[in-house]
């Protein structure tokens, strides 16, 4: 598991680089490593999260006090797949995870 973290997103490709190489099936927390050759990626829907603060910043500038305002979780989130890194890995994806992907990279 890749986590969120500007160190890896620096090094985006030496890492999914690194994981295809030595056969290492990785699930990333950001969609760009998959994008990139990696094999998943599970976490929030950042345009989603994007919007949620936008509506924040929206009820502050109407005079909201921030402290007044909800704190939120995020509530969708997306699963990415490459079927191509998981083809070359020799990992076989389970149906039933296929059909629940947002997004099937081939």
């Amino acid at each position: 598991m890749v986590l969120q973290d500007p160190m890896f997103l620096t090094q985006q490709k030496l890492i999914v680089g690194l994981a295809a190489k030595t056969q290492i099936p990785a699930i990333y927390g950001v969609q760009d490593f998959v994008e990139a050759g990696g094999l998943m990626f599970y976490g929030v829907d950042l345009s989603e999260m994007y919007r949620r603060a936008a509506s924040h910043v929206d009820k502050i500038l109407k005079g909201a006090k921030p402290a007044d305002l909800p704190i939120e979780q995020p509530t969708k989130f997306e699963l990415v797949i490459n079927a191509k890194a998981a083809k070359a890995l020799g990992t076989k994806i389970p149906e039933s995870i296929l059909l629940r992907a947002d997004k099937l990279i081939e």
